[in-house]
C-alpha cells in the first residue's frame, strides 16, 4: 500500500514539474514592473513645466491576459525562458521580399527534425544486429508498432494494392507530425503545427501526391473523366466545377483540422491558468486553474498522437479515392464469385 501511494506521489510530482514553467511564464508577463514601464511612458510623453501631471504621466497598465497568450501562440524571434530570460534569434535580410528570418517555430522544426534522424538511426542501428530470432525492444519496438499501424490501418486499408508507394511518405508525416506535437508541450517549447504555415505545406504535400498518383493510376484523359463524376454531359456545367473545387476544399480541410485542434489546446491550457490571476485567488489556483490545467496538458498529449493519425489516414483516404478505378470493387466480387 505504501509503494503505491509512493508511486502515485511521484506521478503526482512529475506533472506538476511540467506544468510549474508554465505558471512561471505566464507570471512573469502577467505582472508588468512599474520600473520597466516608467521611462518608457517619460520618453514618450516629455514633461512640460508649468502643467499638471496628466494620465500620460501615470505608470502604464498591466499587459493583458489576451496579449500574453497570443504571445505564447503565436510565431516571433524571440524564444523566452522566464523568469530566466530569453534569446532573441538572428533577423536574416529578406530574400525576393519573403522574411527567411530564424523563428522559434523554425527551430522547433530542427529539433524536431533532428530528432527523428537520431531516433531512427538508432532504431535502424538495432534492426541491423538483430537476428530473425530476436524480436525489437525499447525505441526499436515501440517504432515497429507505429509504423505497422500506420502501414496496416492506415495506408493499406484506405489505399489498397499499390499502397506501399506511398508508405514513405505516410509514415514520415505521421512521425513528423506527432513529433511537432510533443516538442510543442515540453515547457518553454512551442509548437511548429500551430502554425498555419506549416500545417499548409503538408497538405500542400498530399494534395501534390495525390494529383501525381491519380494521373499516373487513369492518366491525363481517366483524371479529365474523374471531374465529370460519371454523370450525362448535361450536368457538366455544374459537376466539373464542385469536383475542382473538391480538389481543394480537401487540403484546406487538412490545414486547418491541424491548426485548429493545436492551437486551442494552448490557449485553453493558458486561459485556465489565467483565471487566477485575473480573480487574484490562490483558492481558484488550487482548485480550478491547475488541476483543469493538468487535466487538458493531459488532453493534449491524446490529442497530439490524435492529429497525427487524422492527417495521415485523411492523407491516404484522399490518395486511395484519387487512384481507385470506377466498377473495380464489383470486378473483384465477380471474380471471387467464379
Amino acid at each position: 500500500m505504501k509503494r503505491f501511494n509512493v508511486k502515485q506521489a511521484t506521478a503526482f510530482f512529475r506533472v506538476i514539474a511540467l506544468v510549474l514553467p508554465l505558471l512561471f511564464c505566464v507570471n512573469s508577463f502577467a505582472s508588468a514592473s512599474p520600473e520597466e514601464s516608467a521611462p518608457a511612458v517619460h520618453s514618450a510623453a516629455p514633461a512640460v513645466p508649468g502643467s499638471e501631471p496628466t494620465a500620460a504621466h501615470a505608470p502604464e497598465e498591466e499587459e493583458k491576459a489576451g496579449d500574453v497568450i497570443m504571445h505564447h501562440i503565436l510565431n516571433n524571434n524571440v524564444f523566452a525562458f522566464p523568469p530566466f530570460g530569453e534569446v532573441e534569434l538572428p533577423t536574416l535580410p529578406k530574400v525576393a521580399g519573403i522574411d527567411i528570418s530564424i523563428t522559434k517555430h523554425v527551430v522547433m522544426l530542427w529539433l524536431v527534425s533532428g530528432a527523428l534522424l537520431i531516433v531512427f538511426s538508432i532504431v535502424g542501428g538495432k534492426y541491423k544486429n538483430m537476428n530473425a530470432r530476436q524480436a525489437p525492444k525499447g525505441v526499436a519496438n515501440t517504432m515497429e508498432a507505429l509504423i505497422d499501424f500506420v502501414r496496416l490501418d492506415v495506408a493499406k486499408s484506405n489505399i489498397g494494392p499499390g499502397y506501399e508507394k506511398h508508405l514513405p511518405y505516410l509514415i514520415t508525416v505521421f512521425m513528423f507530425i506527432l513529433f511537432c506535437n510533443l516538442f510543442g508541450l515540453i515547457p518553454y517549447g512551442a509548437t511548429a503545427t500551430g502554425n498555419i504555415n506549416v500545417t499548409l505545406t503538408l497538405a500542400v504535400f498530399t494534395f501534390i501526391i495525390t494529383q501525381i498518383a491519380a494521373l499516373k493510376a487513369h492518366g491525363f484523359v481517366g483524371f479529365v473523366k474523374h471531374l465529370t463524376a460519371g454523370t450525362h454531359w448535361a450536368l457538366w456545367i455544374i459537376i466539373v466545377p464542385i469536383e475542382i473545387i473538391g480538389l481543394f476544399t480537401k487540403p484546406f480541410a487538412l490545414t486547418v483540422r491541424l491548426f485548429a485542434n493545436m492551437t486551442a489546446g494552448h490557449i485553453i491550457i493558458l486561459s485556465l491558468i489565467f483565471i487566477s490571476f485575473i480573480l487574484k485567488s490562490y483558492i481558484v489556483a488550487a482548485a480550478v486553474s491547475v488541476p483543469f490545467a493538468i487535466f487538458i496538458y493531459l488532453l493534449e498529449l491524446f490529442v497530439a498522437f490524435l492529429q497525427a493519425f487524422i492527417f495521415t489516414m485523411l492523407s491516404a483516404l484522399f490518395i486511395g479515392l484519387a487512384t481507385a478505378h470506377e466498377g473495380h470493387e464489383e470486378h473483384e466480387a465477380g471474380v471471387a464469385h467464379h
